[in-house]
């Protein structure tokens, strides 16, 4: 913990304090009391090579970020950015899962992950989805939401138990097949594991919040994110 803090800090620049959201007691906070230099410029897409073009049109196309946000670091390696691309379009536009529960699920591992540019880009999505403010307040808060609609509570049940626990208990299991089918249990497990790799990739590269925004995150460890959505 003492080395992570100590890498944290040597990544720090001074140049506009960014303090929303972080906690106080946390081992992180000290580190994080600071805007985090991002660590990519931005791609171009007039610098983008001929072939990576139709690419960099497709992201346009769907992206709220432009070619920002993740895509950003994806572009450095275009051919694996193309696989993720679709990857992606299938798993927010052409899932089995419904909106509402999909982009519940993407700001659960936000949330586990303090990926902070990925809940707040995905918050507004979910709010249109009609996910309440309740229930995103809550686990905002990193407190497991005590208003949930019974398909809400199924999802987070499942979604936090694989991404902290990384298994799934027989019954839970067994009343998400149930109550979803198989297809979208699948579905629900491949979008939470890659947005895994999307909260990664996002805090790798540290990705600030466009126009210099407030973190929406408080910034925990993990240990205390793990007591706290299991409670």
């Amino acid at each position: 913990m003492v080395a992570l803090a100590w890498d944290l800090k040597q990544s720090l620049h001074l140049k506009a304090p960014r303090t929303t959201g972080l906690s106080s007691h946390c081992p992180f906070s000290e580190c994080l009391k600071l805007v985090m230099n991002e660590r990519l410029s931005q791609i171009s897409y007039d610098d983008l090579p001929a072939s990576v073009k139709p690419l960099a049109d497709d992201i346009l196309k769907i992206s709220s970020a432009a070619l920002g946000g993740p895509y950003n670091a994806l572009l450095r390696s275009p051919e694996m950015a193309r696989r993720c691309f679709d990857f992606l379009d299938y798993l927010r536009f052409r899932t089995s899962v419904n909106k509402r529960l999909n982009e519940f699920a993407i700001l659960i591992q936000a949330r586990i992950s303090n990926a902070q540019y990925e809940w707040w880009a995905h918050e507004t999505i979910a709010r249109k989805a009609g996910l309440s403010d309740a229930v995103m307040k809550d686990l905002q808060a990193c407190k497991r939401p005590n208003s949930m609609a019974d398909d809400e509570r199924l999802v987070y049940d499942y979604c936090v138990q694989l991404s902290l626990n990384h298994r799934v208990p027989d019954a839970l299991w067994q009343e998400a097949v149930n109550k979803m089918g198989e297809q979208a249990v699948i579905d629900l497990t491949v979008l939470s594991g890659t947005y895994v790799m999307v909260s990664m990739l996002l805090n790798a590269t540290q990705v600030g919040i466009p126009g210099g925004g407030a973190f929406p995150l408080e910034v925990l460890d993990p240990s205390d994110i793990r007591k706290r959505l299991l409670a």
